[in-house]
């Protein structure tokens, strides 16, 4: 926890002196109420969809239902990111902290499912109630892939400047980057969302996920 605290004071330090993208305070409230609204009806909507994969963990893997994670929001500052487990609950014993990869063997027979169709998500619809991410911006990094993504990517720092989001222009045009090359496109896709953010944007990239999350597109 140390280790996080250190890097997340150090990614916050350098998202202090790069404060080059502002978005208007009535476009932060707007989305703020969106992001309220909007989780508390999914939660309500799709509560028994969560229900049913929680009950499909439980019984196809031993392990806890969710899984818990350091991860970075805006100004760098750290939270705890909620997701159903979709491997296995030793996973990052053998792997250590990695890159989720194609047909990843740490993935559990449901896991897969989920990921696919981007269920193990959902929970973070609690995160986006307690204001540590919003429905839509760039997806949340951990601690120590973002340290060292920040020094081989100079633009990796500036997707902090905007609260973490469930889905993202990222997630939509790609899906999850492939290897390093791979993420260099997805800070660029990032920085470009901090750039032109509006409603209207936001609107567009809701209605893309429905189609990545319908057609199983850039999972892992």
């Amino acid at each position: 926890m140390a280790e996080h605290m250190s890097v997340g004071r150090k990614m916050s330090d350098q998202v202090s002196v790069c404060q080059d993208y502002r978005s208007s305070p009535v476009y932060d409230i707007i989305k703020r109420g969106i992001d309220v609204v909007g989780a508390s009806s999914m939660l309500l909507v799709l509560s028994p969809v969560m229900a049913s994969v929680a009950f499909a963990v439980k019984v196809t893997s031993k392990g806890p239902i969710f899984y818990r994670q350091t991860r970075l929001t805006e100004g760098g500052r750290m939270f705890r990111l909620i997701k159903f487990r979709s491997m296995r609950a030793d996973a990052e014993q053998v792997s250590g902290v990695t890159f989720a990869a194609r047909r990843d063997p740490r993935v559990t027979a449901i896991g897969s499912f989920i990921r696919k169709t981007r269920l193990d998500e959902l929970p973070q619809l609690v995160n986006v109630l307690k204001g540590e991410m919003s429905l839509i911006g760039p997806r949340p990094e951990r601690p120590e892939i973002a340290s060292a993504l920040s020094t081989s990517i100079p633009k990796f720092r500036k997707r902090l400047q905007t609260r973490a989001g469930l889905t993202g222009l990222a997630q939509v045009v790609q899906g999850y980057p492939d290897g390093h090359r791979g993420y260099r496109r997805k800070v660029g896709l990032d920085v470009i969302y901090i750039r032109r953010k509006s409603l209207l944007l936001d609107a567009w990239i809701a209605v893309r996920t429905i189609s990545v999350v319908i057609t199983g597109s850039g999972a892992r």
